[in-house]
């Protein structure tokens, strides 16, 4: 994935009402940016971040500009507009870049599923395989007070997550293929967990969807300002959550 036009820059002042971000350019210049992003952004969003972002030449938007990068003090590079995530999983997948979910006929996004009236995110079929059902989640928050380069999900209360794990659990007992993919999208972080300080309902579904059969897989770009692409596999610690012996 390249970012076409290239990225412009300039320092965060504000984000406000969930979707406007306030930005100054280096000329000086304040301009409102769209955010796509509605969770915490722990992190992602103290002003004086620096802040990319792509233009669109769509006339009938309200907002032209849209966030799609910010650079940590540390400078790590944090993908915060959360559609990324599934389009980079979807191109990774395309491309043979994760093993575990190449060998499928088709690939379909946002699919009507499940008893909860949810969308997947990506829908593998294939005649001998059958059906793989992918829901994808963007990580950025990284809390490195236990361990360097720890990434946590999620950075909020999720009740739209929690119905996800429900549905991927039902899809599994139909007999069905379900996965949960994190897509890692902060450069700092090399490993990851369920964030149970944070939301430990969903950490106990987590738990439950992995006895449950439920693959979880965490994958990590290589992001910059230029775009995204593929890169390597990371650890998702979860034994922690599970009863002695079941994994």
């Amino acid at each position: 994935m390249i970012f076409d036009p290239p990225l412009q820059s300039g320092q965060l002042v504000a984000r406000y009402k969930r979707f406007l971000t306030d930005v100054q350019l280096d000329n000086g210049e304040l301009i409102t940016i769209h955010c796509a992003n509605t969770g915490a952004m722990t992190g992602c969003a103290e002003p004086g971040t620096r802040v990319w972002y792509s233009t669109s030449d769509n006339p009938k938007r309200k907002l032209p500009c849209s966030w799609e990068i910010a650079q940590s003090p540390a400078g790590h590079f944090i993908c915060v507009n959360t559609a990324r995530a599934n389009q980079i999983a979807r191109e990774l997948i395309e491309q043979g870049a994760l093993a575990p979910l190449t060998g499928y006929a088709s690939l379909r996004s946002e699919v009507k599923y499940g008893a909860e009236n949810s969308r997947i995110d990506l829908l593998l079929t294939d005649d001998e395989r059958g059906h793989c059902y992918i829901e994808v989640k963007s990580v950025t928050l990284l809390d490195e007070r236990e361990q360097p380069g720890m990434g946590y999900f999620p950075d909020a209360v999720t009740t739209r997550g929690a119905k996800h794990l429900r549905e991927l659990m039902a899809m599994k007992a139909a007999g069905h293929r379900a996965v949960l993919l994190f897509m890692v999208l902060h450069t700092g972080i090399v490993r990851m967990r369920p964030a149970t300080h944070i939301d430990p309902h969903y950490s106990q579904l987590i738990a439950q969807a992995i006895a449950a059969g439920v693959e979880i897989l965490c994958y990590r770009p290589h992001l910059g300002v230029d775009g995204m692409v593929a890169h390597d596999f990371i650890p998702f610690e979860a034994s922690h959550l599970l009863p002695e012996g079941s994994a």
